[in-house]
C-alpha cells in the first residue's frame, strides 16, 4: 500500500475517533441533565448495543416495560453514543451509557440491578452475560417465522421469554439440549397497546398498510419483498383508485443493499406524486417510531414473512404475505406461509384484484387459529400480566443467594 494511502487512513482514523469522542461527551451531558440521580435503583436493565437503526427492537418494549416500571424500576443502558441519543428523545425509561463492560459493572453495582433483559442477538451481548449475580432474559423483539428466531445463542441466557406455542415448537425443533424450563411463554404485551378494531368505514376507500421488512444479512434471512415486489404492487395499487396506501418501510430498509434503500425511494415518490395529484386519496409514508397507529388505521396488510405479519394477525383482519424469490430463503411450511394467502412476484401487479377478494369475504379460521398457536391468551391484558407474573419469578430468583 503506498504511503500517501497509508497516512490517509491513519488521519482518517483519527478523526473518526475524535468524532467519537466530542460525541459520547456530548451525549454524557444530555443524559446527565435528563436521568434521575446517581442513588435510583432500578430492578432491571434493558442492555442493548445496537446502533441507532436497530432502535425500533428496544422502544417496542416502552410500553410493556413502562408498565412493568410501575412495580420495578427499569433503565435503558446503551453501548453507543449515538443509539443513546436517538432513544432519549423519545424514552418513556431513563437511558443511559455504558461504552464499556467495567462500565456496565459500574452501573448494576451502583443501581442494585438484579434482571438484564436483552431484545437481539448482538455479539456484544455476551460480555455482559459474564455476569454471574444477575438474570438475564432474551425478549427478541417480535414473534415471527423467520429462521433466526431459533438461535443457539438462545442456550446462553438464563431464560428466553417467547409468545407462545408456535415459538416453543419452533425452537425446541430446532436446537438440541435447550434446558428445560428456560422457556417463558408471555404472548405478545405490545398487543395491550394497540386498537384490535375490525372494518372499515362504508363508502371510504380501504386502507391498505405496504410493510416489507429489510433485506436481511444473509440468503436465508432474505424475506424483503421491495426490490421483488414492492414498486410493481404500489404502482398497480395507487393506479387502481380503488384503496388508500400506508407504505412502512421497515427501519433497516437499504442498510446492506443499496437496491431496497433505492426502491423505497422509488416507492415514497410515487406516493407523494400520487397524494399531490389526489389528496383525498390520503396515500402517506409512515415514518412513526409507533407502528401501532398504522396498523389501527389499515383494513387489509401485505407484508413479508416477518413480525408485522404476525402482529397484524390478532387484528383478524385480511393478510397478504409475500412469497420470497430468493431460493434460499428459509420459509416454514408449516407456519403462516401455509396458511395466509401468498404473494408471488409474478402477480404483483394483479394485487388490487386479489385485495378486493380477501376484503370480500370472512378472514379464514385457519389464520385466526393461528393468533392461540403463536399468542395465546390476547384478552386485553393477559400478555402484560404474564409478563410482570414472569419478571417478578425472575427478580425472585436473582434476590436468592447463587
Amino acid at each position: 500500500m503506498p504511503r500517501t494511502e497509508q497516512i490517509r487512513r491513519a488521519l482518517k482514523v483519527f478523526a473518526d475517533h475524535a468524532s467519537n469522542l466530542r460525541l459520547e461527551r456530548k451525549v454524557r451531558r444530555q443524559l446527565a441533565a435528563a436521568t434521575p440521580p446517581s442513588g435510583q435503583e432500578y430492578d432491571a436493565v434493558i442492555y442493548f448495543a445496537d446502533d441507532s437503526s436497530s432502535a425500533y427492537q428496544v422502544r417496542q418494549w416502552f410500553g410493556p416495560m413502562s408498565r412493568l416500571a410501575q412495580q420495578h424500576p427499569v433503565a435503558v443502558l446503551c453501548h453507543r453514543p449515538s443509539t443513546a441519543a436517538a432513544l432519549l428523545e423519545d424514552s418513556p425509561l431513563p437511558v443511559y451509557l455504558a461504552t464499556g463492560i467495567g462500565q456496565v459493572e459500574k452501573f448494576i453495582r451502583t443501581h442494585g440491578s438484579r434482571v438484564v433483559f436483552y431484545v437481539n442477538n448482538n455479539q456484544a451481548n455476551f460480555t455482559v452475560l459474564r455476569l454471574t449475580s444477575l438474570v438475564h432474559i432474551h425478549l427478541s423483539h417480535g414473534e415471527s417465522d423467520k429462521v433466526s428466531m431459533a438461535s443457539n445463542q438462545l442456550k446462553a441466557y438464563d431464560y428466553c421469554f417467547i409468545a407462545g406455542e408456535a415459538s416453543r415448537r419452533r425452537i425446541e425443533t430446532a436446537l438440541r439440549n435447550m434446558r428445560p424450563g428456560s422457556l417463558v411463554e408471555i404472548g405478545r404485551p405490545q398487543l395491550d397497546d394497540t386498537d384490535t378494531a375490525t372494518g372499515f368505514a362504508p363508502g371510504a376507500r380501504p386502507t391498505v398498510l405496504y410493510a416489507p421488512t429489510w433485506e436481511g444479512d444473509r440468503p436465508a434471512m432474505a424475506y424483503g419483498s421491495l426490490v421483488s415486489h414492492g414498486t410493481a404492487l404500489v404502482e398497480s395499487i395507487l393506479a387502481s383508485g380503488q384503496f388508500r396506501l400506508v407504505f412502512r418501510p421497515h427501519p433497516r430498509s437499504g442498510s446492506r443493499l443499496p437496491a431496497h434503500r433505492q426502491a423505497v425511494r422509488q416507492i415514497t415518490s410515487m406516493i407523494a406524486a400520487a397524494a399531490t395529484k389526489n389528496p383525498a386519496a390520503g396515500h402517506y409514508v409512515d415514518t412513526r417510531t409507533d407502528f401501532s397507529v398504522s396498523i389501527g388505521e389499515a383494513d387489509i396488510c401485505i407484508c413479508d414473512i416477518s413480525a408485522m405479519a404476525m402482529d397484524w394477525l390478532p387484528r383478524r383482519k385480511p393478510l397478504l404475505v409475500t412469497r420470497p424469490v430468493e431460493p434460499d430463503a428459509a420459509v416454514d411450511e408449516n407456519g403462516i406461509a401455509a396458511v395466509v394467502p401468498l404473494l408471488n412476484a409474478r402477480d404483483s401487479r394483479l394485487v388490487p384484484s386479489k385485495l378486493r377478494e380477501l376484503l370480500a369475504q370472512p378472514v379464514g379460521q385457519e389464520q385466526l387459529a393461528l393468533i392461540d398457536r403463536h399468542f395465546g391468551d390476547i384478552a386485553p391484558g393477559a400478555s402484560t400480566r404474564r409478563f410482570i407474573d414472569a419478571v417478578e419469578k425472575a427478580l425472585a430468583e436473582a434476590s436468592r443467594p447463587t
